[in-house]
């Protein structure tokens, strides 16, 4: 029983992480119907400024890994505003064109973090919190999992409550259903539109500070591992699809876990769901019918 609530849990913890890059990388494909091959660079970006930041004001204060976090997630949304505003702006609805740019992106910026901070990783220190356990029916579990978990929630609410409930949310929902209408009513969704890229780019850069507390470590290369998952669970979860890709996140991390533990094929088992997913139901678990 023990092994079962210690494999859930940091399965869960692993699905936020996931979750926390899927979901800018849903929200800007359901909304703008971009798919940007440079999301990992946001999130590679943003670990960096908050291990930079934490390793000069404290990096075992809890205060200092609050901050980073945030440090984290603003240059994830600047570097986010940037790309949509010199490259993707001009590239809407032409697809081939948007991924030829945004995979040179990715490429050249791993190239570019190499040579700012070198290719070796860097570990990093953390408050002694979340470098201790807590017993759950048996089972010790890493705090740590128990802080992404609560990030990705956070990020899943502020992002439903932000489209449904704000002015800005309801004119990005109003430009994806008739842009053209809503243009002429005199509103600027080009603006809106950018701000759906901060807000990926923002959630991307928390999930790297998170997630090189979660590898131990930041590198050039971290972005692009999990880049790899997180297309993985949008795919599974339906592009587009905020839902989707929060149930597909915990399903495929917690997947990943048992099958790691048990025969050490988790990453086997992703693909052949993903590839059962494709073939049963394209569309993904909730995302739109074709």
């Amino acid at each position: 029983m023990s092994t079962i609530v210690l494999l859930l849990i940091t399965g869960l913890g692993l699905g936020a992480l996931y979750f926390l890059v899927a979901s800018g990388l849903s929200l800007i494909y359901g909304l703008m119907d971009v798919l940007n091959f440079a999301h990992g660079s946001f999130l590679t970006l943003g670990a960096f400024a908050g291990w930079e930041f934490a390793r000069r004001f404290g990096a075992d204060s809890w205060g200092t890994f609050l901050l980073s976090l945030l440090v984290g997630a603003a240059v994830g949304a600047i570097f986010a505003v940037l790309t949509e505003l010199l490259l993707i702006r001009k590239l809407y609805e032409r697809l081939i064109e948007q991924v030829l740019v945004t995979v040179g992106l990715a490429l050249a910026t791993v190239a570019l973090f190499e040579g700012i901070w070198g290719q070796d990783p860097i570990y990093l220190t953390a408050p002694a919190w979340m470098g201790g356990q807590t017993n759950v029916l048996g089972a010790s579990i890493p705090n740590d999992r128990f802080l992404y978990i609560a990030a990705a929630v956070i990020v899943l609410i502020a992002i439903v409550l932000f489209l449904k409930f704000t002015r800005f949310g309801l004119i990005i929902r109003a430009g994806v259903e008739n842009r053209s209408m809503v243009t002429a009513l005199g509103i600027d969704v080009r603006s809106a539109f950018t701000l759906v890229f901060a807000i990926g780019g923002a959630a991307a850069g928390i999930g790297g500070v998170l997630a090189s507390h979660y590898n131990g470590y930041v590198s050039p290369y971290i972005g692009g591992s999990l880049l790899i998952f997180a297309f993985i669970v949008t795919v599974i979860g339906g592009l587009g699809s905020l839902s989707g890709a929060a149930i597909a996140s915990a399903v495929v991390a917690v997947l990943q876990q048992f099958a790691n533990y048990h025969w050490g094929i988790g990453d086997l088992v992703v693909v052949l769901l993903l590839a059962a997913v494709l073939l049963l139901r394209p569309s993904g678990l909730l995302g739109s019918k074709a």
